[in-house]
């Protein structure tokens, strides 16, 4: 099994998709006002957002993007004028991890893990 995409919900589907092209995702799907999909500019995974009437309240689906240089991407997204709700830091985990959301409210995290993402010390034989 190889996760490959991850779909987030939207109630403004064009207003998501200008957010996560500034994120530097490709659009590769334009269904909107319905739906769009994204490929990551790393690796072979995509990503899509799909239209609901409302988003769910409360904790939902965290979705994490690893970037190689944690710091300086967030400094370039905030240039772009995209906020933060947590800048990178080191946590107990052995990754770096910053947090904003999206125009709906959906949780990404940006982080920069390296081999501890699949491998850390604590992992199970």
């Amino acid at each position: 099994m190889n996760l490959n995409q991850v779909t987030v919900p939207s109630t403004n589907v064009e207003a998501a998709v200008e957010f996560y092209r500034r994120l530097g995702l490709r659009q590769i799907v334009d269904g909107l006002p319905d739906y769009a999909r994204f490929e990551c500019p790393d690796g072979e995974a995509t990503f899509s957002i799909h239209r609901v009437e409302r988003v769910r309240e409360g904790p939902g689906v965290v979705v994490y993007f690893e970037c190689e240089n944690l710091d300086a991407s967030v400094d370039e997204l905030k240039s772009k004028g995209i906020p933060f709700d947590a800048e990178p830091r080191d946590q107990p985990w052995l990754w770096r991890e910053a947090h904003l959301r999206d125009p709906d409210g959906n949780v990404i995290c940006l982080y920069h893990a390296g081999a501890n993402r699949r491998n850390p010390p604590w992992r199970m034989r």
